[in-house]
């Protein structure tokens, strides 16, 4: 594991996250976002987020999350004029944290070291750390799983200075 796989997010910033995941749901989809900041020697470290749903009204309609091509060309375009980049990828889940047959196939960002993280629940409060699934792309439809002790060195969730 190497500093870049460590996402930080600002305790606001994670708390707007789920709280608008667990919203976005209506009870009965799944919703997502993809959160946008920097990489540098410290990691990644979010500073913003953009809801599937804001790129693709439709993100939804089946039930999970769905992007089509012209959300990613929207996505990209934020990302130039805002000077981001996507650190990370969210999602919620009926139940568990774990991801799904669909998630393993279809990457969110489909390049080496993308961390996806899955809620469970439909990010019902409490959401703990230690419940929440944290997966990070090796390519070639592989991934890692960082569980137990790892998940506090991958996703730092910290309180503003």
């Amino acid at each position: 594991m190497s500093h870049e796989s460590c996402l930080r997010v600002a305790r606001p910033l994670w708390n707007e996250l789920v709280t608008e995941l667990r919203r976005r749901t209506e009870e009965h989809h799944e919703s997502g976002a993809f959160l946008l900041g920097h990489k540098g020697e410290l990691g990644r470290i979010a500073s913003s987020v953009v809801y599937y749903d804001e790129l693709d009204p439709h993100a939804y309609d089946t039930g999970v999350c769905v992007l089509h091509a012209d959300a990613f060309a929207q996505l990209w375009d934020r990302c130039a004029r805002l000077g981001l980049v996507v650190v990370a990828d969210a999602h919620v889940h009926p139940l568990g944290a774990q991801q799904s047959l669909s998630d393993r196939q279809n990457p969110m960002i489909a390049r080496p070291g993308h961390i996806a993280i899955i809620l469970p629940r439909m990010a019902r409060p409490p959401v703990r750390r230690w419940s929440v699934g944290i997966y990070e792309y090796l390519g070639d439809h592989r991934w890692r799983a960082h569980g137990g002790c790892r998940r506090g060195h991958i996703l730092k969730i910290e309180d503003p200075q």
